[in-house]
């Protein structure tokens, strides 16, 4: 097979014709030149970048105003007006020692003193631009007493401090402490840096004759001030996220709490659902049993029915397997007349009076008042009407020991209306060991049902619970007999 010449690889363009067999030429080693050239392009790069970023931190001028103390409310605008007095007295401070000591000429030590002033007072609202200020100052400062008569350019037994005077060390440190209050530590440690070589320019590349440099304690003191910012500023916004993350955290446990009081809800429920499935099932079986001659499709369909009531039966139950809870006993520490066992069944108004016997044995003075007709309400309404009522009494045992508590329930055509007040504690109630669903599971349980649910306390230091649940109108009376029923200190 041909060979191609070395020589001639060369010659060829790149993506154009070779001969048969030719190999591609071969990449040339880069010259040491254009290595060279390759690094300082990158590092005129990251140059240019970082001067980009410094642009961007720094020239800016938008207003970021301190914020006023939270407390006490009448000292909120306190460091606004201490800041501003001292910006007065750091003025006139600044024009007397320019005048006297640099023999600047009047109107530009009023200039200079007055910006340095300015720059503190504005550093309140707009700390980037105060700086700004503040910088152009010293500058103009240092400037102006090289070339005025018995500057720093001229011999003294008695050197007057240079780069920096005593008024513009102030000014810097208040508007860089001021601004590292506010701005990111990236943005202050610019501002500083840029300042430190001020400060370099000054002093260690022009100079001056006769002075007493200034330039290294000046530096010293504002790095220290701008570290101490930068703390106080990290501190604030640790505080800020962790009262953010306390909020989060507050509302996640209240979704939580919402969705355990309503899993809890489903659970009593299920047993009401459950007990009319098994009803439906049964007076299907029993239905042909009670028709003389029944018919073949009459037989079909109550079958169907039965069987439909028992898968469904079979569904609740593994519903109810998922929903139980591990420890069925008891939440709310009094009793639920029917004992701790998960397959009891659940309580309605007829055990109100076992409810509120556990309840005088725990140490509460209780007293029962049942007004108006008793109507036969639905299991849901006398479900969740027990459960409001047992769980005010909780909290009555829990929040006011030694107090009387009044249940009052009174019939209407339309629903229930159910009261429990307790009056003030008598003694200290110790730490509540409650999760704090018992108002939330009481208003879940109203809103349930269409019902509505007010809670309040009294003017007597007592608390009162008041709910109306609507019932079912078309429900008889369990007996026709019974009437208005007074009170019972049952």
């Amino acid at each position: 097979m041909p060979r191609a010449d070395p020589a001639d690889d060369g010659r060829y363009a790149e993506g154009g014709d070779r001969p048969p067999g030719a190999r591609p030429p071969a990449a040339a080693p880069p010259s040491l030149s254009g290595a060279a050239g390759s690094g300082t392009s990158w590092v005129r790069g990251r140059l240019r970048g970082l001067l980009g970023l410094l642009r961007d931190d720094l020239w800016t001028f938008s207003s970021d105003p301190l914020p006023p103390l939270s407390r006490p409310r009448l000292l909120r605008r306190a460091p606004h007006v201490l800041f501003c007095a001292i910006a007065l007295v750091l003025s006139a401070g600044a024009m007397g020692e320019l005048h006297s000591s640099y023999a600047l000429i009047l109107p530009l030590a009023v200039l200079i003193g007055g910006a340095q002033g300015g720059a503190v007072a504005l550093a309140l609202w707009r700390p980037l631009p105060a700086w700004w200020l503040s910088l152009a100052a010293l500058v103009t400062a240092a400037q102006a007493s090289r070339v005025a008569p018995g500057g720093v350019e001229h011999p003294s037994p008695d050197p007057p401090p240079w780069p920096w005077t005593g008024s513009g060390v102030v000014a810097c440190t208040l508007v860089l402490f001021l601004l590292a209050l506010r701005v990111p530590t990236r943005v202050s440690a610019g501002a500083l840096a840029l300042t430190a070589f001020g400060t370099y320019l000054l002093q260690g590349v022009e100079g001056a004759s006769s002075y007493s440099p200034t330039g290294v304690p000046a530096m010293v003191v504002l790095t220290v001030v701008v570290l101490i910012g930068t703390a106080l500023r990290g501190r604030r916004v640790a505080r800020s996220q962790l009262v953010e993350l306390a909020g989060v955290t507050a509302e996640e446990r209240a979704r939580r709490t919402v969705l355990e009081e309503r899993s809890r809800i489903a659970r009593e429920l299920h047993d009401v659902v459950a007990h009319h499935m098994s009803v439906i099932s049964i007076q299907a079986q029993v239905a042909p049993h009670l028709v003389e001659n029944p018919s073949e499709e009459l037989r079909e369909n109550l079958d169907g029915i039965r069987k439909n009531a028992l898968e469904a039966l079979t569904e609740l139950r593994r519903v109810l397997g998922v929903l139980r809870s591990e420890n069925p006993a008891d939440p709310y520490g009094i009793g639920s007349g029917t004992g701790p066992a998960p397959d009891a069944p659940q309580p309605t108004l007829d055990r109100l009076d076992a409810l509120v016997e556990n309840t005088r044995t725990a140490g509460l003075e209780v007293r029962t008042e049942i007004t108006g007709e008793v109507r036969r309400l639905s299991p849901g309404v006398e479900l969740s009407a027990y459960r409001i009522v047992q769980e005010a009494l909780s909290n009555a045992l829990r929040h006011a020991p030694g107090s009387t508590v009044r249940v009052q329930l009174a019939h209407f055509p339309r629903g229930l209306h159910i009261r429990v007040a307790n009056s003030a504690p008598t003694r200290t109630a110790p730490p509540s060991p409650g999760a704090g669903h018992g108002l939330l599971g009481m208003r879940e349980r109203a809103m349930m049902l269409g019902g509505t649910l007010v809670t309040s306390a009294t003017p007597d230091g007592g608390y009162v619970v008041a709910c109306f649940l609507p019932g079912t109108e078309d429900l008889a009376p369990d007996d026709p007999t019974t009437g208005t029923t007074g009170e019972e200190d049952r």
